[in-house]
């Protein structure tokens, strides 16, 4: 990905996504906020604990550096479902119940959605104009919100999979995703047998690769065009919020997506 910097934040980009003239997108930082320990300093995340001001203003700096007002931003309560909404212009400025994923193909509007371990994942159908943003931890994944996603793309624009493009963004890794056998048997029913989701340690623990399990599932949509980012968020603390390696005390970082 390619490191990026404007108002003041740091965030990653896509290098397929960013050469798009009418597509903005950043997966931001934890670093050039307001919030104080243990939300510093980007945190958007207004569900943590956070002073709810220090959120606004943090939310607000992450719009701004793409170009986006608040009143164009459609975000949801993240709920580690399968839920995926079609919005729009007429959508902007409100913040949907239970949702784990956005699709739009109107022009001036931007998903917005939270992390902090999850994987993030972007959709881009350059043919038609459309775009989309999923929230997939492990029960997502256990539940295929990739899938929901591109069916909802399918449905909404007619996108045929092999249009569209797809990037898996910062998450924890395989290496830092130490799980119980009852996690490993929920994602494995959900994702091709063939899929490498699994890596034994020596010290006969069992971890779970998100990104290969993701893969594996948009593959299976007919996807061809998958970028991963193979970024850890709780390796690199300095520039990402990590639910497990901060034993839950953090924020949450932004990961935005719009046509302007």
């Amino acid at each position: 990905m390619i490191r990026a910097q404007g108002h003041g934040l740091v965030y990653y980009q896509f290098p397929a996504l960013s050469a798009e003239r009418n597509l903005r997108h950043g997966f931001f930082t934890r670093l050039g906020g307001v919030s104080h320990p243990p939300y510093a300093s980007l945190n958007v995340g207004a569900s943590v604990g956070d002073d709810p001001e220090a959120v606004r203003l943090n939310r607000e700096r992450c719009f701004a550096a793409l170009g986006f007002a608040e009143g164009q931003v459609v975000t949801p309560n993240q709920v580690h479902g399968t839920t995926v909404v079609r919005v729009g212009a007429a959508d902007g400025g409100r913040t949907l119940e239970a949702t784990d994923g956005l699709v739009t193909d109107e022009w001036g509007v931007a998903l917005f959605l939270r992390f902090a371990d999850c994987v993030p994942i972007v959709f881009y159908n350059a043919r038609q104009q459309a775009i989309g943003l999923a929230h997939a931890g492990w029960r997502g994944v256990a539940e295929n919100v990739a899938a929901a996603t591109v069916e909802a793309m399918q449905t909404a624009f007619g996108s045929d999979p092999r249009d569209l493009w797809a990037g898996i963004g910062p998450c924890i890794s395989v290496d830092q995703y130490r799980v119980g056998p009852e996690v490993i048997d929920a994602v494995r029913a959900a994702v091709p047998p063939t899929a490498p989701i699994i890596r034994r340690q020596p010290d006969g623990s069992t971890h779970l690769d998100l990104n290969a399990a993701v893969t594996a599932q948009l593959r299976a949509c007919g996807l061809t065009q998958i970028e991963d980012a193979q970024l850890c968020t709780a390796s690199r603390t300095d520039d990402w919020f990590s639910h497990r390696a901060e034993n839950g005390a953090t924020g949450r970082f932004g990961v935005v997506i719009g046509l302007r």
